[in-house]
């Protein structure tokens, strides 16, 4: 299993971290929200680290589909109706500053960027789509209501954005990241304070920044209530349909599609992790029905972050930690979501004022219905009998069959059948 972006991209190499060293900012995580806010410090002048546990982007960055849209499902009427016309107008300002980002630094490298239309459709519920357009109206953007749109799916409509963006990530990356002060292979196991302690030394920082996917630390946040993960699945064809633009089902469980140098990226299957769904059985019955003479050339898997009211959670770790910050829970659209995260922490850092930072404070109310499924989850699972258990929490962990991996429904923690931690919040493998 390799991503069509591991294949046809080659990122830098960089040293492990021995011994102690002090810097004023460290940096967890070295996806693509680490490294952008790596980048936007560097640009700066600011003293850095960034450490990685293994390569760079050897997680979701690597798997993920690669759209850079400001449009993120049907989320502007949902924010409209829970937070205001405020928060709306500051959440999508935030988004499209971020675009204009990456219109500049694509513009800088070879990454295969492409301006194309991105849709939301709807399969079976035509006034959601409706009513965020009527949203974003309402908040100052006016897109188009679509009737048809060219896919092997019935569909009642779609929301359409156009000039969105596609690219290869880890063409974009290997360029972005020349040059940084990166370490691999240097794995945070855990913090005393603003120390980081890592098999082979410490870090000691002034400020430190949690780009580690899923929050690592338990005792601030309480981000194993605010989040949950979702796995999503694509396939890679060749001599299918150019669907020229980039197209995502409003429900989670629904299709996404995209083009990339002749292949058409598939992407669908998902369910929580941990749960089961429909993964690439589904993905390749769909092929096989719709695109009767493609071959699939590559398939993956991706895990996202899905925070409580689809809004990431970006700024202090907690109204308590002082020089610890996070960027998480970007369900889905990474992209945009890491630009964002990259832009507003270092303005932090940088004592700037940003406008956005109240929209994505991680201290906001977690008063929301998706709590209460998230805390009835970890009850469930804590209290099923299971020999293999996970040890960020103790959730009794599944197997899943199609990735021959255990996965915890609770949190998100992977390992592989022989007990490797493979994803986070679990920060070491399974006992022998």
């Amino acid at each position: 299993m390799r991503s069509l972006w591991k294949a046809t991209a080659s990122l830098p190499e960089f040293p492990e971290l021995v011994g102690d060293v002090r810097t004023d900012v460290l940096i967890i995580g070295g996806g693509i929200a680490g490294i952008l806010t790596a980048y936007l410090l560097h640009e700066k002048g600011v003293r850095y680290v960034l450490v990685e546990k293994g390569r760079i982007c050897s997680g979701t960055t690597g798997n993920t589909t690669a759209k850079i849209t400001f449009q993120h499902g049907l989320i502007y009427d949902k924010i409209l109706k829970s937070d205001g016309t405020e928060a709306a107008r500051k959440y999508l300002a935030a988004n499209r500053a971020a675009f204009d980002k990456y219109a500049e630094l694509c513009g800088k490298t070879d990454c295969d960027y492409e301006i194309k239309d991105n849709y939301v459709y709807s399969t079976d519920d035509r006034r959601k789509l409706e009513k965020e357009v009527e949203a974003l109206e309402k908040i100052g953007y006016i897109a188009d209501l679509c009737e048809n749109v060219p896919l092997p799916v019935k569909t009642v409509g779609a929301v359409k954005f156009p000039d969105q963006a596609q690219f290869n990530p880890l063409k974009f990356l290997s360029s972005v990241a020349e040059g940084l002060n990166i370490y691999e292979n240097t794995f945070v196991r855990e913090m005393r304070g603003n120390t980081a302690v890592t098999d082979k030394g410490k870090i000691h920082a002034d400020t430190v920044i949690a780009a580690t996917h899923f929050p690592f630390i338990n005792k601030h946040g309480s981000y194993f209530l605010k989040l949950y993960q979702h796995r999503s699945y694509v396939i890679a064809l060749e001599n299918a349909q150019d669907v020229n633009g980039m197209y995502v089902d409003e429900c989670d469980t629904g299709l996404s599609f995209r083009n990339y140098e002749g292949l058409l990226l598939l992407g669908g299957g998902g369910h929580r992790t941990g749960k089961k769904g429909g993964n690439w059985a589904e993905l390749r019955a769909f092929a096989a029905k719709k695109y009767p003479d493609s071959r699939e050339k590559h398939f993956w898997a991706t895990q996202d972050c899905m925070s409580l009211d689809g809004i990431p959670y970006i700024g202090r770790y907690s109204a308590k930690t002082h020089g610890f910050y996070v960027a998480s829970g970007f369900n889905k659209w990474g992209m945009t979501g890491s630009m964002t995260a990259a832009m507003l922490l270092s303005d932090m850092i940088l004592g700037k004022r940003n406008g956005f930072a109240s929209v994505f404070d991680p201290s906001r109310s977690i008063v929301k219905p998706q709590l209460f499924i998230n805390g009835a989850e970890a009850v469930c699972n804590l209290l099923t009998p299971s020999k293999k258990r996970c040890p960020h929490l103790g959730c009794a962990l599944k197997w899943n069959e199609a990735e021959r991996s255990w996965d915890c429904p609770c949190h998100g923690s992977r390992f592989t059948e022989h007990g490797r931690v493979l994803d986070n919040p679990a920060n070491g493998d399974l006992p022998k």
